[in-house]
C-alpha cells in the first residue's frame, strides 16, 4: 500500500509540471477580456425631486482617483433626457447654459455638481421624481468607457433656483 501511494504522489507530482504558466486560449466568440475601467466614482449622489415633466437635476462630487484628467462628455438616464450644465455669469446675471466640452475631472482630483454649479441636468422626467426615489445614470467618458450610478431623490429648496429653459438666477446684490 506504501508504495503504491509513493508511485500516486511520484505521478500527480510529475503531471503538475506538465502545464504552462500561459492562461488557456478564450473559446471562439467568447468575448475578449475587459480593459481596466477608469477610476471615476461618485462620492454622495443625489437628485432634487420633481414632478414629471419639470426640469431638475442631479448632484455629487465626482472623485478621479487615476493618474490623468478625465472628461465627462455626457450623461444619461432611463428617467429623462439628459444634459451637462454649468452656471455662468451673463449680462450681470447668473445663468444655466450646457457645458461645453464637458467636465474636467483632474488626476487625483475631484469635481462638485452642486446647487448653483455645475449639474447633470434632467431635461424633462417622465414621472414623477419624489424623495427616496433612486434614479439610475450612466456619464459618458471621453475615453469611451461608461461609469453607472444610482443617486437618491431629495427635497431641496436651497438655492431657490428653478430649472425652467429660460432660468436667471440674479447676481448677488440684486433681488
Amino acid at each position: 500500500m506504501r508504495k503504491f501511494l509513493i508511485v500516486a504522489a511520484a505521478l500527480a507530482l510529475g503531471l503538475t509540471g506538465c502545464g504552462t504558466n500561459e492562461a488557456a486560449p478564450a473559446a471562439p466568440g467568447a468575448p475578449a477580456p475587459k480593459a481596466p475601467a477608469t477610476t471615476l466614482t461618485i462620492k454622495d449622489p443625489w437628485v432634487k425631486a420633481a414632478d414629471a415633466g419639470t426640469m431638475t437635476a442631479a448632484f455629487g462630487v465626482l472623485v478621479n482617483d487615476t493618474g490623468a484628467a478625465v472628461t465627462v462628455t455626457a450623461a444619461e438616464s432611463p428617467a429623462s433626457p439628459m444634459e451637462l450644465h454649468e452656471m455662468t455669469m451673463k449680462d450681470g446675471k447668473m445663468v444655466m447654459q450646457p457645458k461645453e466640452g464637458g467636465f474636467v475631472i483632474p488626476a487625483k482630483g475631484t469635481h462638485e455638481l452642486s446647487p448653483g454649479g455645475d449639474h447633470l441636468m434632467l431635461m424633462k422626467p417622465a414621472q414623477d421624481i419624489k424623495a427616496g426615489d433612486q434614479v439610475t445614470f450612466a456619464l459618458k467618458l471621453s475615453d469611451g468607457t461608461t461609469v453607472d450610478f444610482t443617486a437618491i431623490a431629495k427635497p431641496f429648496v436651497g438655492a431657490g433656483e428653478s430649472y425652467a429653459p429660460d432660468m436667471m438666477m440674479p447676481s448677488a446684490g440684486q433681488s
